[in-house]
Formats: structure tokens, sequence, C-alpha cells
């Protein structure tokens, strides 16, 4: 592709991305399972975290369109498209709880697809093995946000619960994947670092 097509592709990605509805390649894991009845305060409870786990997934794939448009070895840049591929799903799943629970997207979806495509390019830039090693530092700190979010969620939210299980099985392969691809483990004030900015995400679009 040419420079121009390239950039349409790009602005597509992104329109689909903060505008939706983005298509899921395989079906959502609370597809078979039955509605539940959630009180006002957990529907908002619940709706509040889908929320912050649809704008990690827009995060997530301008991370990896910034990061694979710099790379240097085309394996990574595979490796890269494979995994936004995994995260669409996500989004789309996230998407799709949210219309259920009577909510929308955080309003701050496009402001934080341009910093994460920037932070991806930034990483990229520095080399695979950084670039790398920056996915495996953020997929571990979705993990654990995941599994918080497990800890939290209305107990008798099983859709949203089902969901959150798969994306965190996705999430550690991904990290994992970028380990073995030649990331370079990213030292602790690094990534006490980005779980102050990922606290910051959170609690920016909770609400909003």
């Amino acid at each position: 592709m040419n420079f121009l097509d390239t950039m349409i592709g790009r602005a597509d990605r992104l329109l689909r991305t903060v505008a939706g509805p983005v298509p899921a390649q395989r079906p959502s894991p609370a597809k078979e399972l039955p509605p539940t009845h959630l009180d006002d305060d957990a529907r908002r409870h619940a709706a509040g975290l889908m929320r912050v786990n649809h704008t990690g997934e827009v995060c997530a794939q301008a991370l990896y369109e910034g990061q694979a448009m710099v790379a240097k070895a085309a394996h990574v840049r595979r490796a890269l498209r494979h995994a936004a591929a995994e995260e669409e799903d996500h989004l789309s799943w996230c998407e799709e709880r949210l219309r259920e629970l009577h909510a929308r997207p955080s309003v701050f979806n496009p402001l934080f697809y341009g910093a994460s495509f920037a932070m991806g390019a930034v990483t990229g830039l520095l080399g695979d093995r950084v670039s790398l090693g920056f996915v495996h530092a953020t997929e571990d700190r979705v993990v654990a946000h995941l599994e918080d979010h497990q800890r939290t969620l209305p107990e008798d939210d099983h859709r949203s619960r089902a969901i959150i299980e798969q994306m965190r099985e996705d999430e550690a392969e991904h990290g994992e994947a970028a380990l073995d691809l030649g990331g370079s483990p990213f030292p602790a004030p690094v990534r006490a670092l980005m779980a102050a900015s990922a606290k910051l995400m959170t609690e920016t679009t909770y609400r909003l």
C-alpha cells in the first residue's frame, strides 16, 4: 500500500474503534448465559467496570497500531496485528455488554486512543525488544486489573464475569507471547509508573 492507503486504513481503524461497532471474530463468552436482574446500584457498578474495560481495549487497539507501524521485524508486526485482532473481540464484547447494561462508552475514548497510539509509536521506535517488553508490562497490569474486577463485580452478573474471564486469559497469553518473541522485562519503577497511569484512566472512565 502507498502512504495514502496506509493513512486511510489507520483513520478507518480509529473511527471504528472509538465510534463502533467493531465486529467480533469470536462469539461473546456471555452469549449462552441467561440475563440476570441487577438492581440500579449493581447495574451502575457493572457498567462502570465494563466502561473501564472498553476504554482499555480502545487503548490496546491504538497501542498495537502505533507499535506495528514502526516495528523493525516482520514477525513482530505480525504478532502485534494478531494480538490486536483478539483485542477487537474484547472491544466488541465490552461494547455489547454496555448496551445490555443501558450504558455508553467513555466520552474520553478519542483522547485515550491518541495518547496510546503515540505511546505505542514511541516505544516501537526504541526497538522491538523494548516495544515487546512494553506489551508484556501492559498486559501484566491489565491482568491484575481484570482480576480486581472479578472480585468486585456484582455476584449475579454472570455475563460480565464470563467476558472478563476470557479477556484475562487472552491478555495473559499476549503478555507471555511478547516475552517469548524477545521482549525485555521492564524494571519495577517503570511498571509502577505505568500502574499509576492506568489508575488515572480507570478513575476517569468509570463514570464518564
